[in-house]
């Protein structure tokens, strides 16, 4: 998993409450268990007519945000089925950071395995941040995890909190089998005395 420690880049306002996984990944796309290539189908009914073609009004088909990196969302991001392929479809679109006032529990957790960074923030300082996202290519947002910091366009800075187990796995990219990787040498230490004491096993 790629390490994540400072992230410039373009942030889109998404400002419509409750997306669900469904939205930001449909169903008919759950059939691969690769997790590249779901980019393009990515909130693909608010993206693409029924034939395929592109809503130029939907904000990821607008020129100035097709490469955003940070979403800036409406409450309660990610709520609906647990399906670990909304991450892997916002990163392989491109998105590493997710801005929100709220996050479904188990959609918050998969972020972290997959290398994406959840910001919960006040809705005082959603306000801030989506006027930013408005501003099209001007719309760049410094999140700097170490100090755990958003900077605006305008120099203006906002802190937020996260939890520190969280935080030191996202710095170092270690998800689930990393962190059981780093174990790696007492588990041999524990599996050696295993065989000697217990070699029918």
């Amino acid at each position: 998993m790629e390490k994540f420690m400072t992230l410039n880049g373009v942030a889109a306002p998404l400002n419509i409450v409750n997306i669900d996984t469904d939205m930001i990944i449909p169903k008919q796309f759950l059939k691969t268990i690769k997790r590249t290539g779901l980019g393009k189908s990515l909130f693909y009914e608010m993206r693409y007519t029924q034939d395929g073609k592109e809503l130029p009004d939907f904000v990821l088909n607008r020129t100035a945000y097709r490469n955003a990196q940070i979403l800036v969302a409406g409450d309660n991001f990610g709520c609906g089925s647990s399906r670990e392929h909304a991450p892997w479809a916002l990163l392989d679109f491109g998105i590493r950071c997710v801005i929100s006032t709220s996050f479904a529990d188990i959609f918050y957790n998969n972020c972290f395995k997959n290398g994406i960074l959840p910001i919960v923030v006040s809705a005082e300082d959603l306000k801030k941040l989506m006027d930013d996202a408005d501003r099209g290519s001007n719309a760049t947002l410094s999140i700097d995890l170490p100090n755990q910091e958003i900077k605006g366009p305008d120099g203006g800075t906002l802190k937020f909190n996260l939890d520190p187990f969280r935080k030191h796995c996202l710095m170092n990219g270690l998800d689930d089998i990393a962190l059981s990787l780093e174990k790696a040498a007492s588990i041999d230490s524990f599996e050696t005395k295993q065989a000697a004491s217990q070699p029918w096993l």
